[in-house]
């Protein structure tokens, strides 16, 4: 193992672009169409799949060859649903708790800025080698260029600042990651800005409640979806109520970014989603989080310790907040803990059964996790979005198909387009475990190597 571990080092560093490569004597798992190819080759050459084969090849045509025999190779997983303006930490979302007093808001924003590549390389670490953005400040966009322009990074799908029902003044900085729309005329001015920086998608966050009815809101989806389809751009909207996604799809809303969690998706629901073709995005891990962090019962799964960020991790104990400085949500989640259980069981018992009637009526489901947010760990939360699937029933084929060819549909693009498949002229994005994840989907993170771009990393050295 040594051997191979130094020989794929070598080649990754040195000559990985230079020379045809090729994977030989894995099983090659493509959730796209549910294929398992035993004593498969992956003939790489650059940073594209040349050939998929099975079986003895012709050595001459393979060139430098790589045993990967027991082995098992899936594409890269992409996570639809995460948040560069968000560091995962206790002090990233002070409209939600104010830790102002411990960490002023802007330090925290220069930080997150600061350890951009940190970030980029746990997602290559989890084997991810694609995300999408759904929404954050204009400087979203230079995340996405740097991206691009780094070597151990995923490739980057971003949408600019939420187009909102409600305004989020303490997250304003200057360049707020959530704007307040008011009309119509306002949403569509504020996508042809947005149309200028070429997003992925444009996001509306759709929040109602008692003082933000949701037919007073409309309109404004409405127009913000004419205006962004004219451009050419999809529209992905955060709507976690039944009423609230299907008034959204019905205004022509291409994804949902999240679950239904108020009560069960319908037939009329259902037959929506799919007639629309809209994609839905889970983000079930996202949950649990802000409750089981603010009431001090957070539990991160191994790949969680051993991968996130560990100055992120170490800011999740609220206990080490002195008393007089915690923000009243945080007294209330400490003074009764259950209640936050309670809350998040209530969540789960509506969200995975939708999901599992979502995935079993053929509406396409795109796994993400909403990384950023407090307790949600940049890169390893996939996996416990995973478990939370497989609770939902889903099957691990069904799951790894969730997070590769149905996934790069939501990235999109011509990116999105060549992502998310093994198969020839796709990127040479690809990620090879140690353990049959068909098996057990926790096998997912049990990941020997990753390839971006053509570009082998041997897991173990990805985080030195």
């Amino acid at each position: 193992m040594k051997k191979i571990a130094a020989l794929l080092l070598f080649i990754g560093v040195v000559a990985v672009n230079a020379e045809k490569i090729s994977l030989v004597g894995a099983t090659l798992i493509n959730p796209v169409d549910g294929k398992v190819l035993p004593n498969a080759t992956v003939v790489i050459n650059g940073d594209k799949i040349e050939r998929v084969a099975m079986g003895k090849q012709d050595a001459a045509t393979l060139g430098k060859q790589i045993s990967c025999v027991g082995k098992f190779i899936l594409p890269g997983y992409i996570d639809t649903h995460i948040h560069f303006f968000q560091s995962a930490d206790l002090f990233t979302r002070p409209d939600g708790a104010d830790f102002n007093s411990v960490r002023p808001y802007k330090d925290e924003v220069a930080w997150i800025k600061s350890h951009l590549d940190d970030v980029f390389a746990r997602y290559i670490r989890c084997g991810i080698t694609s995300v999408v953005d759904v929404g954050g400040p204009m400087w979203n966009f230079e995340v996405r260029k740097k991206a691009n322009a780094t070597e151990k990074a995923p490739r980057v799908a971003v949408a600019g600042p939420l187009i909102s029902s409600v305004s989020r003044e303490k997250l304003d900085l200057g360049d707020p990651p959530i704007v307040k729309i008011d009309n119509p005329d306002q949403a569509r001015e504020f996508v042809r800005k947005l149309a200028e920086q070429k997003p992925d998608l444009v996001k509306i966050w759709y929040i109602v409640d008692k003082d933000h009815p949701l037919d007073a809101f409309r309109p404004t989806v409405r127009a913000t979806v004419e205006e962004s389809h004219a451009h050419k751009i999809r529209v992905a909207v955060h709507a976690t109520e039944l009423e609230t996604a299907r008034a959204a799809v019905e205004e022509g809303a291409d994804i949902l970014v999240h679950s239904v969690v108020d009560k069960p998706v319908d037939g009329a629901f259902v037959k929506l989603l799919k007639d629309r073709h809209v994609i839905l995005c889970p983000t079930l891990v996202v949950f649990e989080r802000y409750g089981r962090t603010l009431s001090h019962q957070l539990s991160l799964t191994p790949e969680e310790q051993k991968w996130g960020n560990p100055e992120v991790i170490a800011s999740l104990d609220v206990t080490k907040i002195p008393q007089d400085k915690l923000p009243e949500r945080v007294k209330t989640a400490l003074a009764d803990p259950k209640a936050a259980l309670d809350k998040i069981n209530k969540t789960y018992e509506v969200a995975l059964p939708n999901l599992k009637k979502l995935q079993d009526s053929g509406v396409t489901i795109a796994a993400g996790t909403d990384a950023g947010n407090i307790g949600t760990i940049h890169g390893p939360a996939l996996f416990r979005e995973f478990q939370l699937m497989k609770e939902a029933r889903l099957t691990p084929m069904q799951i790894l198909q969730c997070a590769t060819a149905n996934a790069a549909k939501l990235f999109g693009g011509e990116t999105g387009a060549h992502i998310g498949h093994i198969e020839n002229g796709y990127f040479a994005d690809l990620v090879i475990l140690n353990s049959n994840p068909l098996d057990d989907i926790a096998h997912a993170s049990d990941i020997d190597t990753v390839i971006k771009n053509g570009v082998i990393y041997p897991a173990d050295s990805i985080l030195r």
